[in-house]
């Protein structure tokens, strides 16, 4: 282990916050294994062995968007033959479609330019009438923002609304990178930061616990990647209620980005993942999300820090409509023998991460 480590070594066992030199350096360094065993301890005194994964479904309900926003392959301007929009009887009978024990429904969608708010407060309350065990975990804070602005109402109010409607939780997309140089090139018509933050702390003010991602591997910096680290830690510290963090790397096909950006490889993916667990120590948990990954790279990061894979998912659109490889879905028995093949123990949670089940070889 290098110098730089050594130091972050010591600082993490003294419980000492890391500033952003010290993400530098562990971006920077080429020793990946020495930044594994530092992010992999601090998993260990958050959660052990224990891999967390969820029996869940996500629902993109639809792929028309007014964003438009240049890195996106998924959204459609609405004539082509592509363009999509679920009405709430498609949805019931997608979630329907999945094996009994469901726990959560993970729902995030285009901006669609012609739909009500009231489409969005019966999506969610349609689910919890079919589904009354089922999570709803819904919006990010993009749409949120959209649906005050359709119906001329607070971020506050909106978020009322949907919870009495059943709203659980949220994730945490839509954050990409809080970056202002980045933003103005590749989603200028997104949410800034400030907002993006304004609906978390109501969301967390009311009792709705959220998530955070960080999308990576375009045309970011390293610190503009850090800042966007800090920027979490301190949201979360001043208004407690992210349950996890999930960095998502950039997938360039069929983006205009195709033949300019080259996606990222899996040392710069478990750096990044390493670098969250050890920045955002005031966040439960990290995410290897195995379907930007690839469910061999999520194994690896296991051992960088992460403690939680996600899930089933289901017919995942997002992320697939821009070329990523991993499969359409993968089946619990599957989760389980990925987790445990990594030498951790799965366990199967709820939405919240309340464990349900702790799984070992002999339950396969």
């Amino acid at each position: 282990m290098n110098l730089g480590l050594g130091i972050i070594k010591e600082k993490l066992e003294n419980e000492e916050c890391l500033n952003a030199e010290d993400a530098k350096k562990i971006l920077s360094s080429d020793d990946l294994i020495a930044v594994g065993e530092l992010a992999r301890k601090l998993k260990y005194k958050k959660s052990g062995k224990k891999v967390y994964f969820v029996f869940n479904k996500h629902i993109n309900y639809t792929n028309l968007c007014v964003s438009k926003c240049k890195f996106c392959a998924f959204y459609r301007n609405g004539d082509e033959p592509d363009a999509y929009t679920m009405e709430i009887d498609d949805i019931i009978e997608e979630i329907e479609k999945m094996p009994d024990g469901i726990r959560e429904v993970h729902i995030v969608g285009g901006l669609h330019p012609t739909k009500p708010f009231s489409y969005y407060v019966d999506m969610v309350s349609s689910i919890k009438k079919h589904f009354k065990n089922v999570n709803v975990k819904a919006f990010t804070a993009v749409e949120i923002d959209y649906f005050s602005h359709l119906e001329g109402i607070s971020y506050e109010e909106t978020l009322k609304t949907l919870k009495a409607a059943g709203l659980d939780s949220m994730p945490g997309g839509g954050a990409e990178v809080f970056s202002y140089r980045v933003r103005k090139v590749l989603y200028p018509n997104k949410i800034p930061y400030e907002k993006w933050a304004e609906v978390h702390r109501i969301a967390h003010s009311l009792s709705i616990p959220t998530n955070a991602t960080l999308l990576f591997g375009h045309i970011e910096t390293d610190d503009e990647i850090i800042d966007h680290l800090f920027k979490l830690r301190r949201i979360q510290d001043e208004s407690p209620g992210f349950l996890c963090f999930i960095p998502l790397s950039f997938h360039p096909d069929n983006t205009p980005f195709l033949s300019k950006i080259k996606k990222v490889d899996a040392v710069r993916e478990l750096k990044v993942l390493a670098l969250s667990r050890l920045i955002l120590d005031n966040f439960p948990h990290i995410k290897a999300y195995w379907v930007m990954l690839s469910p061999k790279v999520g194994q690896i990061g296991m051992h960088f820090g992460a403690d939680d894979v996600d899930g089933t998912i289901g017919h995942e659109r997002v992320t697939h409509a821009a070329g990523a490889k991993s499969p359409i879905g993968l089946a619990k028995r599957n989760i389980i023998n990925m987790i445990l093949n990594a030498g951790f123990i799965p366990v199967e949670r709820d939405a919240l991460y309340n464990e349900l089940s702790v799984y070992d070889e002999q339950d396969i």
